[in-house]
C-alpha cells in the first residue's frame, strides 16, 4: 500500500495538475471553440470551426497580401500631433504616445508597396489596434501619400478599412479628412489606376462615408459590420426591427453596396486577378493556379 500512496499517487497527481501554458490556446469570439494559436495564425485568424474572421493587426495584413510577404513600408508625413490641445480624462498627446508604444505604429494607417500576383501595388491598411482605427489628420495625410505613391509608380492602390470613424480628439479637422481622402481617390481615377477597397470588421462612421465606399471594386470579408451608424442606434431611431444581417457584408452584397464577399485566405489571389484585369496585364501563373 505504501508503494501506491508514496509513488504512484504522486505521479498521477503530477500528471493531472500539470499546467498548460496560457499562450498555446485561445477561444473563438463567435463559437467559443478552443483553437491552438499556431493553427489559428496559420489560418490567418479564421476560425476552423465556424469560419469567423477575427481582428488582425496591420502588419499581418501586409504579410498576407504581398507576394511572399515581401514589401517596403513608407515613412508617413508628419503632422501636428495635438492640433487642438484636446484633453478629456487623459491628454490626447498621451493617448497617442500610448498607442504608438503599444502598437509600434506611427498612426492608424500603414502604407507599403510591393507586388500582388506579380503586379505592382500600393497597399494601405487601417490599424484598428491604433485608437480603434479612427481617422484624424495624420491618416488623411497618409492616405494622400499612398495615392501619390500609386500614381508615381503607376500601380493599383488597395486599402483595407477597419475603423470606428472620425477621431473626436481632432474635432472638425478629422471631419475634413473625408473630402481630402475623396480628392486622393480622384487622383487615382484621373491617372486611370485601379482603386480596390477591402472592407473589414468594423468599417463605420466617417471612413465608411468617404474613401471606403469609393472603390472601383468593393470587396468585403464575411460578416463584417459596414455602416455609418450602428444598427442599435438606427433601430432605436426608427423604432422598427431591422432585417436579419442588416449592415453585414452579405446583406450589403445582396443589396448592391458590395461587389463581392471574399474569405480572408482567398483575398491575395482575388486582388491579383482584379489588378491584372484592370491594368490589362496577364495574370501571374501562381494566381491562376490558386
Amino acid at each position: 500500500m505504501s508503494w501506491l500512496t508514496e509513488y504512484v499517487r504522486p505521479k498521477i497527481r503530477g500528471l493531472l495538475q500539470r499546467e498548460v501554458p496560457d499562450n498555446l490556446w485561445t477561444s473563438c469570439d463567435s463559437c467559443s471553440q478552443m483553437i491552438l494559436i499556431k493553427d489559428l495564425e496559420k489560418a490567418q485568424r479564421v476560425c476552423p470551426h465556424c469560419g469567423h474572421h477575427g481582428k488582425v493587426k496591420a502588419n499581418e495584413r501586409l504579410d498576407w497580401t504581398f507576394d511572399d510577404g515581401k514589401y517596403t513600408k513608407i515613412e508617413l508625413p508628419k503632422v501636428p500631433s495635438d492640433p487642438l490641445g484636446f484633453k478629456d480624462q487623459k491628454k490626447y498627446a498621451d493617448r497617442l504616445k500610448d498607442a504608438k508604444t503599444k502598437t509600434h505604429l506611427d498612426e492608424s494607417l500603414a502604407v507599403a508597396h510591393g507586388k500582388i500576383g506579380g503586379h505592382d501595388a500600393v497597399v494601405a491598411v487601417m490599424a484598428y489596434e491604433f485608437m480603434a482605427g479612427t481617422m484624424g489628420t495624420a491618416l488623411g495625410e497618409a492616405f494622400i501619400a499612398a495615392c501619390r505613391l500609386a500614381v508615381l509608380q503607376k500601380a493599383a492602390l488597395v486599402i483595407y478599412t477597419a475603423s470606428g470613424g472620425a477621431r473626436m480628439q481632432e474635432g472638425v479637422l478629422s471631419l475634413m479628412q473625408m473630402p481630402r481622402t475623396t480628392i486622393g481617390v480622384e487622383m487615382l481615377k484621373d491617372a486611370g489606376l485601379p482603386y480596390l477597397v477591402v472592407l473589414t470588421n468594423p468599417t463605420t462612421g466617417g471612413v465608411s462615408a468617404s474613401f471606403a465606399m469609393l472603390g472601383d471594386v468593393q470587396i468585403a470579408e464575411p460578416e463584417a459590420l459596414i455602416a455609418f451608424t450602428g444598427p442599435r442606434v438606427i433601430q432605436d431611431t426608427v423604432r422598427e426591427k431591422l432585417p436579419e444581417g442588416f449592415q453585414r457584408s452579405e446583406y450589403l452584397r445582396d443589396h448592391g453596396m458590395v461587389d463581392m464577399v471574399v474569405a480572408r485566405p482567398d483575398l491575395r489571389a482575388t486582388l491579383g486577378r482584379l489588378i491584372g484585369l484592370m491594368m490589362n496585364k496577364p495574370v501571374a501563373p501562381s494566381i491562376e493556379a490558386a
